[in-house]
């Protein structure tokens, strides 16, 4: 999650005074309180009031109610997702509105882009998981290996080892959750935009059945063009550790092996 945080410049310490499944953007500071607007997975933003000292939260707006009010919303649980190196990984599942444990629901495994950032309680205009649920899927969100809010070991083990760790981790959390009786596990599909478009299309090579359809966004199926066409040489450079050609850097050479089209 994404909380409001104070900073006291004399004892040198930072604490967050918003807690809660919720994301909250931008501040504007005034009369003792922080003025920031706040989303949820199922929610989209409104401005809120944050009290400096008590940490008390008031809504300002309700911006989208006289649509909201018309919708029966999906909900959504958080889980903690053995990882196979022995780890524990926050995933989000989000719940189609008017869940019934009883029946049995296609899936979604989303792969998060970046590939460094988080997979919070941000409401996407882009890849938005409420209107995915809506349509009756479960959707799995996994915060793998790469991620941010974790801490910068966590996000640090992504580089250099494109196709490894983080792909374990995304099989991890849909392996748990496919054991739950109401999701279908023959009917999940794999989806992502930008790095994870690069997931998708690496996992249609390498998903062992467990998916039936792909939808990758911008995803780079070719790590070696990628290379030479991008505008981020720096970033390339620091998560794959070289161009292609450099036969004996055996960091590149590992990264460029798991590019898609091989």
């Amino acid at each position: 999650t994404s909380q409001v945080h104070k900073l006291d410049v004399e004892k040198v310490s930072i604490a967050a005074i918003t807690s809660g499944d919720y994301d909250y953007h931008g501040c504007a500071l005034g009369n003792g309180v922080v003025v920031t607007d706040r989303t949820q997975l199922i929610a989209p933003a409104d401005i809120y009031s944050v009290n400096l000292k008590s940490g008390a939260v008031t809504q300002l707006t309700a911006i989208n109610k006289g649509i909201l009010d018309q919708l029966t919303l999906p909900t959504f649980e958080k889980r903690w997702i053995n990882t196979t190196d022995g780890k524990k990984m926050l995933t989000w599942v989000v719940l189609p509105p008017k869940f019934d444990g009883s029946k049995s629901y296609p899936g979604i495994l989303y792969c998060q882009g970046g590939p460094q950032s988080p997979v919070s309680q941000n409401f996407s205009y882009r890849w938005n998981f409420a209107l995915m649920a809506s349509q009756g899927y479960v959707v799995i969100l996994p915060n793998r290996r790469g991620t941010t809010g974790m801490g910068q070991e966590w996000t640090n083990q992504i580089s250099h080892d494109h196709g490894g760790q983080e792909m374990r981790d995304l099989f991890a959390a849909v392996d748990s959750v496919k054991k739950e009786p109401w999701l279908d596990e023959n009917r999940i599909g794999c989806v992502g935009p930008s790095y994870g478009g690069y997931t998708t299309y690496w996992m249609a090579g390498n998903h062992n059945k467990r998916f039936k359809a792909f939808v990758a966004h911008c995803g780079v199926f070719n790590s070696e063009m990628e290379y030479i066409t991008t505008d981020e040489l720096f970033f390339d450079n620091w998560e794959m550790g070289g161009p292609s050609w450099e036969v004996n850097n055996a960091v590149a050479q590992k990264s460029y092996a798991q590019s898609p089209h091989r």
